[in-house]
């Protein structure tokens, strides 16, 4: 089954939404496994983040209600 941004981007904003947090890490291992490695690159730094794609749908689904802790690399709902 082939899955598409707005799928992955649901999952996010879902699993922040009731969880109140969701760290990078666990989004990239979970999305990967779930979804496929389609959704995922290679930063310029040599991580594994979330394709802006995905991103940029999730940003649309939390407007403004989930922030980017850059230092914990993790979404906050607030």
């Amino acid at each position: 089954m082939d899955f598409t941004a707005n799928e992955v981007a649901e999952w996010m904003f879902n699993e922040v939404k009731s969880a109140g947090i969701l760290y990078q890490k666990d989004a990239v291992s979970y999305i990967t496994a779930n979804f496929g490695e389609a959704f995922i690159y290679i930063s310029e730094n040599g991580n594994q983040t979330i394709s802006k794609e995905v991103k940029k749908v999730f940003k649309k689904l939390h407007g403004g209600r989930a922030a980017w802790e850059r230092d914990g690399f993790f979404w906050g709902w607030h």
